[in-house]
């Protein structure tokens, strides 16, 4: 299969990416008022991260996988964190069909999770460049996959899971409600708990003493000098 796609396909994905843009801007803009501005910064960190994310997804689909353990378990998981982090949010924003579920934080609180999409949005971006072609959704290994150990994964093994931890605990900040932005933090805790040791044994399996190496000298989430 090529890597390289058409540049009719090329002009599908940006059509299809400004089409997303705009329609979230019309949304944020139509429910400002009815909101207020704490979920219009959860949609602003949402917008920007589907952005950062779809070019590593449209160039994962064209590279070749070599292993894969995507069973029932990875597809409850990534399903669970997709309905707590996205569909739920979008469903309350849009409808505000989890009123009923609403909680009120002390003000301050709605500022600490705007503060906390700067790092989130950075790590997340940050991540993924420094992944590259090796970035995939699921737990899936590429043919020409490398021991990433530069950049953000000098110290930190799991940026990306520091990145979205930040982005779960503001969350439930910015979007004041138990259903759409509470429910996010169990979900993806279940998620950590779960996936990281698996991910950490297929990459054991495939560079062994190299990356009992590098766990030796990062941490998982923290660099180990803060431990």
């Amino acid at each position: 299969m090529s890597g390289t796609a058409s540049p009719n396909a090329k002009m599908a994905g940006v059509g299809s990416t400004l089409m997303f843009v705009v329609t979230i801007v019309l949304v944020l803009l139509a429910l400002w008022r009815d909101n207020g501005w704490g979920p219009m910064v959860w949609l602003l960190a949402f917008v920007a991260m589907t952005l950062i994310r779809m070019p590593h997804h449209r160039a994962a689909k064209t590279s070749a996988v070599a292993k894969s353990q995507v069973d029932t378990t990875e597809k409850l998981l990534l399903g669970g964190l997709f309905l707590t982090m996205m569909a739920l949010p979008l469903l309350q924003l849009a409808t505000g069909i989890f009123d009923f579920a609403n909680y009120q934080l002390p003000t301050g609180t709605t500022a600490v999770g705007a503060l906390l999409q700067v790092p989130f949005l950075w790590l997340f971006w940050r991540s993924h460049t420094d992944l590259g072609e090796n970035w995939s959704p699921s737990l899936e290994v590429r043919k020409r996959h490398g021991l990433v150990t530069h950049g953000v994964y000098a110290r930190i093994r799991h940026p990306m899971y520091l990145a979205i931890w930040l982005s779960a605990i503001a969350q439930p900040l910015l979007i004041q409600n138990w259903i759409a932005g509470l429910l996010v933090m169990p979900a993806f805790a279940a998620m950590y708990v779960i996936r990281v040791p698996n991910e950490e044994a297929m990459m054991r399996d495939l560079f062994g003493a190299d990356y009992d190496a590098y766990c030796a000298r990062s941490g998982r989430i923290f660099p180990k000098v803060l431990r």
